[in-house]
């Protein structure tokens, strides 16, 4: 994890489980980073704000359920 991802305010979702199996997810500017709750120094995704969205739709729309 950088610098800059250490500088960053991170949050999950509040549905999340006492077991800690979740993402949590960070806002800056231009991008949205998103990190493993159970290894917070490890790898960071970043993801544009565009494509944030397009995410989220599709996540509530159904695109991902099994």
């Amino acid at each position: 994890m950088t610098l800059q991802h250490k500088a960053l305010t991170w949050r999950k979702s509040t549905r999340s489980g006492p077991a800690g199996h979740c993402v949590e997810i960070a806002s800056a500017a231009a991008a949205i980073f998103v990190r493993d709750s159970k290894d917070v120094s490890g790898p960071v995704l970043e993801f544009g704000r565009e494509g944030w969205r397009e995410f989220i739709a599709g996540v509530r729309a159904g695109e991902f359920d099994r």
